[in-house]
């Protein structure tokens, strides 16, 4: 008898942060939806999104409306058929690539416990080293800096740095966290869609003094089509993020000239297989990747690990979602930090859980 999908359980898992500010949101609490796919001998895929409402559309309260429906849709059926059963979740409903990439990573994840394989292999990956940045939200430019200071102290040396709310503070933010850090700290910059066209160059110029290694996304999506002229004209680097939500997506900002590097978020893909098709098709044009994310914990942060180690042309690692200010770490297993080094087990699978004690306090449902 094949190996059938018999039922799965769905968790509001919604963890309680620090305020964290970016251009076009703050957030205090990880709205995230954690699943397990539960098999006909036993085997239990675990699954996470985090819900970014301002970036995606999606919020806790769909993620899990949904999540019942999809689980609904696949019971009785092979999770093995990776591709039939996500094309499955494509036939119920249009986009809502968030809750359906919690569905992929848990299918993903029993395709390699069945494999006995950990998933990083299963998906024909290396180890390799990963290190990620650490994040600084939007804040007072000199607080700002101060924090660059205390991240320097624990030994960061990659630091992104939020922007995208207005010319003169973003400038001030940079030049302030430069000044803090010294000349050897790698910065990055993220605007999160928070520039107009006009003012996202004014901003690289004015920036660009300070040795920024590349700026995410600095105009809103709608914007893409002027994204070719800001690359030809910016003195730094441009990341795509927003604009890139699936391997069409890629192909097309790329090939117009539009970005230097993408940012691939299992959140905006709709999972791990299409974050494959995203990273394959930017290696076909020449152009790195980097993985990042919403507001995860560590068990969907392991599946992104096991990802990154998966590709060659994944080399920026953005992975520092768990170290924001999340004020409780409910996983059982999975990725773990070194300080900022982040390494996976090569136990099957994720090898990760949420804690009992940690789900019993969360809104559920069984289907």
């Amino acid at each position: 008898m094949s190996l059938v999908i018999t039922h799965t359980e769905i968790f509001k898992l919604a963890i309680a942060m620090e305020p964290f500010v970016i251009a076009t949101e703050v957030s205090t609490v990880a709205q995230n939806t954690f699943i397990r796919i539960h098999t006909s001998d036993g085997t239990v895929g675990m699954g996470e999104c985090s819900a970014f409402p301002m970036l995606t559309g999606e919020t806790l309260a769909t993620c899990f409306e949904v999540g019942k429906d999809l689980a609904g849709i696949l019971i009785g059926k092979n999770p093995l058929e990776i591709d039939a059963r996500l094309a499955d979740l494509d036939a119920y409903i249009a986009r809502n690539a968030t809750i359906k990439s919690a569905f992929d990573m848990a299918l993903h994840d029993i395709a390699a416990k069945q494999a006995g394989l950990p998933l990083y292999q299963f998906l024909g990956g290396k180890r390799k080293r990963i290190v990620t940045d650490l994040t600084i939200g939007i804040d007072e430019p000199a607080k700002m800096a101060a924090s660059a200071t205390a991240f320097v102290a624990r030994g960061v040396k990659t630091i992104k740095v939020k922007l995208g709310k207005d010319f003169t503070s973003d400038v001030e933010r940079i030049r302030l966290i430069r000044e803090a850090v010294g000349p050897d700290i790698a910065l990055r910059a993220d605007a999160n869609q928070g520039w107009d066209p006009t003012t996202a160059l004014e901003v690289l110029k004015a920036i660009a003094p300070y040795g920024i290694e590349f700026c995410e996304q600095p105009m809103h999506h709608r914007y893409d089509a002027q994204l070719p002229a800001l690359r030809t004209a910016s003195p730094i680097k441009i990341m795509a993020d927003e604009s890139v939500c699936d391997h069409h997506d890629a192909i097309r900002v790329i090939s117009a000239g539009g970005c230097d590097y993408v940012n691939i978020k299992l959140a905006k893909s709709g999972g791990i297989r299409e974050a494959i098709r995203i990273a394959d098709s930017a290696q076909a044009l020449q152009t790195p990747c980097m993985i990042g994310g919403m507001l995860e914990s560590r068990l969907a942060l392991t599946a992104k690990v096991h990802l990154a180690l998966s590709h060659a042309n994944i080399i920026f690692y953005d992975l520092d979602t768990c170290l924001l200010g999340q004020l409780e770490d409910p996983v059982v297993g999975g990725a773990e930090y070194h300080g900022f080094e982040l390494q996976v087990s090569d136990g099957p699978g994720l090898n990760a859980d949420i804690h009992p004690e940690f789900l019993s306090r969360c809104a559920s449902a069984i289907v």
